[in-house]
């Protein structure tokens, strides 16, 4: 399976996800069959809230499942139209993220979890939270294990 996730700086399968899918300085491509992974720049970072395309840096780039902690409703509904399934990330790695993927154990996210407004000035506001399925980090950052 060809797997997406947004992470905060490149260091392979050990990259810290990123707690927001289009405000992600990177994306960590990775095949689960092969544990072969590359990152790629987010050429769209800075956009305007409800502006994101998720596919313009991931362009022509075969994706099967893209992990993220926060995503916008028209971002995730741009993927589920290219046949990309969204699933929540729960791990402070990607290696961690993947290994829960490749098991099962991540929620593929729907409509009603996708990232709103948060705030004056359309900022996301997602420093203290990890996604938003409920689960606590401190910052961008999380121990493995930690909840």
């Amino acid at each position: 399976m060809n797997i997406c996730i947004p992470i905060t700086d490149d260091q392979g399968l050990d990259s810290e996800v990123c707690a927001h899918f289009g405000s992600a300085p990177a994306f960590l491509l990775v095949d689960s069959d092969s544990g072969v992974c590359r990152a790629v720049a987010n050429t769209n970072q800075h956009h305007g809230h409800g502006m994101c395309a998720p596919l313009a840096a991931l362009r022509g780039e075969p994706i099967d499942a893209i992990v993220v902690g926060g995503i916008g409703a028209g971002a995730m509904g741009k993927l589920a139209a290219a046949g990309i399934t969204v699933h929540l990330a729960q791990h402070a790695t990607v290696r961690e993220t993947v290994e829960a993927l490749v098991a099962g154990a991540l929620p593929e996210m729907r409509p009603d979890m996708a990232c709103g407004l948060h705030g004056q000035g359309g900022g996301h506001g997602h420093g203290e939270r990890r996604g938003h399925g409920g689960q606590q980090g401190g910052g961008e950052r999380r121990a493995p294990g930690g909840r």
